[in-house]
């Protein structure tokens, strides 16, 4: 098929089974990115203006937050005026620059997650060397591999995709040019896109899940042999289970509602795609603000000095 019949325009077309209501979701995916914004740009404030919070973890979890802030500036605004004006049109240049934003970003979800991992297992098997396995010389032998491997595979995969010949249609049931969306698309042979998309799962989010499950095996067998003091330092690492449980819960939803073929409308499909971006940037730093308490202090002490009226009993 030659290039001039290839699609240079697509139609971004989620949720069309509502028809006249979907301008309805407007209002819960605006209030949900709100939230996404404040919590996560109140949590990297409170990190960056008290020096306090500048140990290696907070700092972690400032990243953690700049990565969930970052994610929906991509694709929310856009969608959102596509459920109020019904602008749907994308070029294929944006739409192959909307993917490589919100997949890089998307990629640090779980890589930041290995990085917490890691200083809790330094924190808790190897307390008296600590300071030393996290000053940063030490730790980028931690920090550039995955950095390399999320821009390789990432660049990779959106550079195939460019290469592609999209014919069969430009209607994407998407809110967002996801990859495989855009894929499915294609005339001719994807094999390669989806065996890249496929190695890139496993050597990202998957790889990421193993380190992070081994990382913990050996936190627990060490506090449990411990004991006293090493359960008090277990409580540390709950706040990044639940963190780690519920991103790789919608992380595998989303994945498997897109690879295997199922009665699921397509709504849903679409529905756990979007929510698999936006939720963990809604959760995060609620959870972080709630179960750390050293940030959980400071955040209260700044929204009193922002709103004196808290202070008042009611």
């Amino acid at each position: 098929m030659e290039n001039v019949s290839s699609h240079k325009h697509f139609i971004l077309d989620g949720f069309s089974e509502l028809g006249a209501l979907r301008p309805v979701l407007f209002l819960p995916f605006f209030i949900m990115y709100i939230v996404s914004l404040s919590a996560n740009s109140l949590l990297l404030y409170v990190v960056i203006s008290q020096t306090s919070l500048h140990s290696p973890m907070c700092i972690l979890m400032a990243g953690m937050a700049f990565v969930d802030l970052s994610l929906p500036l991509f694709f929310v605004p856009n969608m959102l005026l596509s459920f109020l004006f019904d602008w749907r049109g994308i070029s294929l240049t944006g739409c192959l620059i909307q993917m490589h934003f919100i997949h890089f970003i998307g990629t640090f979800q779980s890589t930041l997650l290995v990085w917490m991992a890691l200083d809790r297992y330094f924190a808790i098997c190897t307390p008296l060397y600590y300071n030393e396995h996290m000053a940063i010389p030490k730790f980028l032998k931690f920090i550039i591999p995955l950095v390399v491997r999320n821009v390789l595979l990432v660049t990779l995969f959106v550079s195939l995709a460019r290469t592609l010949s999209f014919c069969a249609g430009n209607v994407m049931n998407h809110c967002f040019c996801e990859h495989m969306a855009l894929v499915e698309l294609a005339c001719g042979s994807t094999a390669i896109n989806n065996l890249l998309g496929l190695l890139t799962v496993f050597l990202i989010p998957v790889a990421d899940f193993i380190v992070i499950t081994a990382s913990y095996v050996v936190i627990f067998s060490s506090v449990f042999k411990s004991g006293r003091s090493g359960v008090k330092a277990l409580h540390t690492c709950i706040t990044h289970i639940v963190v780690i449980t519920v991103s790789l819960t919608t992380a595998l939803v989303a994945f498997l509602s897109y690879r295997i073929r199922n009665g699921l409308p397509a709504a849903i499909r679409v529905f756990t795609s979007t929510m698999y971006l936006l939720f963990p940037s809604c959760f995060n730093p609620i959870i972080y603000g709630i179960r750390t308490a050293e940030i959980r202090q400071h955040i209260l002490k700044t929204l009193t000095c922002w709103f004196p009226t808290l202070k008042r009993p009611l």
